[in-house]
């Protein structure tokens, strides 16, 4: 069931789920049995007047109803007709229901994403598009997804289309991303602005990717919340609504029924959220953790890390990215499309294909004025890159701007060999680990965790290294403050040694319920020094020894090493075979013998703790193994469509560079744990002496940012894609 709609006048039920005839009679009979056993539980009785039913496109154009119907969808087509007269006309009171969820659904909003094309109404989605003015417009992406133009479209038809009678009530069960979200703000903005009181329960307080039994919907594993939002007669916007809040128990799905049938409005168990138009629907943040400046104030510019969009355009070695690129060029032309994998919208080449000219390349490398289904094999040589994939896992990139979806111009600007990218998550928390991590390497949108996407904070603006990511007076100011200079790299340097780390991100987890990290700034001269110090070293680790270097200070270029004797090691015994038929698929732990066990090899002196590491619970050592191991297929989720087939392109065995590689990941995680008591000894030193608040930083204008310019790019017009019926 899509939308339930009901109208002053009676009951109106549409539905979105309709695809065929048959379904829409089978959709129709099923939402009519379960209104009425709705009715009849509620009310005792069933009104003999007919509850109206309409199978139609919830986000259809309501003005549009000259759309040619075949006879044999004759049934649908009254329906879509009768719907939009409603959608049209008729008050609508209240607006219940559980939205579709599905991502990165641009192009399929239809009329509530694209303005009317026969009146001179903007699209209503325009109204919650966040003004320029905020800065927060590279966050706005997620307002096209899905479920939100359903919230667009209820929102628009009680409290927007009538004037006169714009009271009522909206409820939708949904992904609970635009509660604390950067790029909602508009649309939280709108909400207080337009209603008198929203209700919001938080049915998985368990987090991101909980057990299944404790999820609400079993197969959805982001974060869902109810919200309800009411206006009456006496609204105003100029009055905020009250906002107020409450968490189911943590546990299994049926406990969290049962807490939900004993909930009421007036219980005392809710919480009121800021009044502030556009602060997040979550509680506010009191104490200490409110006063500290968030990470995205203390850089100029954060953007989304690189979206390949096709998944064969990366591997942890670059010789199958050649074999992979020679396979591609040398192919039929038949078979080059299927190969090179675009996205598909409403079954047509919806981004990057093979004949695409692409007329900009990456910045620093060569421009390709041919699509590459032209390119001759001899010819053309795409060399891969090393390239930031996920945290403490890196792996190789074809740097073709004709193959990569969404490379985000800004970080192809900056990079160098002296760049550090800073990667964690904007509107998720963390939920162990370190908060954030860090690689000198172009930084996959994934690159934190793996998945939830996340920020990429680079320390440089350009190439050359000399335009510090700060705001231009921070330094001035904390020099000032802290009675000597400080350069880009001792902030951040000093944020590494902060919230690197997982006594930070267990001290706060409760604050970081409000997504978004913040930087206790201590305002000791000593203690800050002592973090600067610290933080080189996690950086100089979290790049392998290739950032922070300074063989004076115990950093010296190349991997970080642990001292002789502890270090990780493989006996002969233990060696990992490069024979095919033993090529490793699992990948496992001893703790009686502190042992890794890779396939048939092993690799000793490995503690429990390096092991364990893992970064927002995803762990690290298997997650680097999963991409590396001989079945590297993964579970296709929803409606994805399977990989392309050069992904299958791969070493048949274990290549010698795993096992330098997973030694290098071994002695950097060892050494990261070593340093964990004294980063937590250290941040609880900050947080007990004086610090520099946010106020302090907004006061004396050191978080004031110059306007930045936006990177033009030539964006092909994408097809519009609507809804099936």
């Amino acid at each position: 069931m899509g939308v339930h709609a009901c109208a002053s006048q009676g009951c109106s039920t549409i539905s979105n789920a309709a695809r065929h005839p048959s379904e829409s009679k089978s959709v129709r009979a099923v939402a009519q049995l379960r209104i009425m056993a709705e009715v009849l539980d509620l009310t005792g009785s069933v009104s003999s007047s007919p509850i109206r039913m309409f199978v139609t496109d919830t986000l259809g154009n309501p003005y549009d109803d000259a759309e040619w119907t075949p006879g044999v969808l004759a049934a649908i087509g009254k329906s879509r007709k009768d719907a939009n007269k409603i959608k049209r006309e008729e008050t609508i009171t209240v607006v219940i229901g559980n939205p579709p969820y599905k991502e990165k659904a641009k192009g399929r909003g239809g009329w509530v994403e694209n303005s009317n094309p026969n009146t001179t109404e903007l699209a209503p989605l325009v109204a919650w598009m966040p003004p320029a003015a905020w800065g927060v417009g590279a966050h706005s992406k997620p307002l096209r997804n899905l479920y939100i133009y359903f919230w667009r479209w209820a929102t628009w038809k009680v409290f927007d289309q009538s004037l006169d009678n714009n009271t009522g009530i909206v409820c939708f069960i949904t992904v609970a991303g635009f509660l604390g979200g950067p790029g909602f703000q508009k649309m939280r903005d709108y909400l207080r602005r337009k209603c008198d009181d929203i209700w919001v329960i938080d049915c998985s307080p368990e987090g991101h990717q909980p057990e299944v039994p404790t999820r609400i919907f079993q197969g959805v594993q982001q974060p869902v919340c109810i919200v309800m939002v009411s206006r009456s007669k006496k609204a105003s916007p100029e009055t905020p609504a009250r906002v107020r809040f409450r968490a189911l128990p943590t546990g299994k799905r049926e406990v969290k029924f049962a807490a939900l049938h004993g909930i009421h409005l007036k219980d005392a168990e809710w919480i009121d959220c800021p009044t502030e138009w556009r602060a997040p629907f979550l509680p506010e943040s009191h104490g200490a953790w409110a006063a500290f400046p968030a990470l995205e104030d203390l850089f100029v510019y954060n953007g989304s890390g690189v979206m390949p969009g096709r998944t064969w355009i990366i591997a942890p070695d670059a010789e199958s990215l050649e074999r992979r690129w020679e396979k591609l060029l040398k192919a039929p032309d038949a078979e080059k499309e299927k190969l090179f994998h675009p996205h598909l919208r409403g079954g047509t080449v919806g981004d990057k294909h093979s004949k695409e000219v692409v007329p900009t390349p990456l910045h620093g490398f060569p421009a390709h004025p041919i699509p590459v289904a032209d390119e001759e094999p001899m010819k053309s040589h795409a060399s891969p890159i090393q390239y930031g994939f996920r945290s403490f896992d890196r792996q190789f990139i074809i740097p073709d701007a004709r193959v990569i979806n969404q490379p985000n111009p800004e970080l192809w600007l900056s990079r160098s060999k002296d760049q550090i990218y800073l990667t964690a998550f904007s509107e998720e928390k963390p939920t162990s680990g370190p908060s954030l991590t860090f690689t000198g390497f172009i930084p996959d949108l994934h690159h934190y965790k793996g998945s939830f996407g996340g920020r990429a904070f680079p320390l440089w603006r350009d190439n050359g290294a000399q335009n510090p990511n700060l705001p231009p007076t921070l330094l001035q100011f904390l020099g000032a403050k802290l009675g000597t200079a400080k350069s880009p790299e001792d902030l951040m340097a000093y944020i590494a040694a902060v919230a690197a780390h997982p006594a930070y991100t267990a001290k706060f987890q409760d604050d970081l319920s409000t997504p978004g990290l913040r930087i206790p700034l201590t305002a000791d001269p000593k203690l800050f020094a002592e973090a600067t110090e610290l933080g080189r070293k996690v950086i100089w680790l979290h790049t392998f020894g290739e950032r922070m270097t300074d063989p004076d200070h115990g950093r010296p270029t190349g991997p970080p090493r642990l001292q002789v004797g502890i270090a990780p090691t493989i006996p002969k015994e233990g060696a990992i075979s490069n024979q095919p038929d033993q090529m490793p698929d699992t990948i496992g732990y001893d703790a009686g013998k502190q042992r890794l066990l890779v396939g048939h090899g092993f690799i000793d002196r490995v503690p429990l703790a390096v092991w364990r590491c893992e970064v927002s619970g995803k762990q690290v050592l298997l997650q680097w193994f999963s991409y590396r191991k001989k079945n590297r297929e993964r579970p296709i989720i929803g409606d994805r469509r399977p990989p392309s087939p050069l992904g299958d392109i791969q070493p048949d065995h274990w290549l010698p560079e795993y096992t330098t590689e997973l030694l290098n990941v071994l002695n950097v995680l060892g050494i990261l744990v070593e340093l964990e008591p004294k980063q937590a000894g250290l941040l609880e030193k900050i947080c007990a002496g004086p610090l520099i608040s946010e106020a302090d930083l907004k006061a004396a204008g050191a978080l004031e940012i110059p306007i930045v310019p936006k990177i033009s790019k030539t964006k092909k017009q994408k097809p519009l894609h609507l809804f099936n019926e």
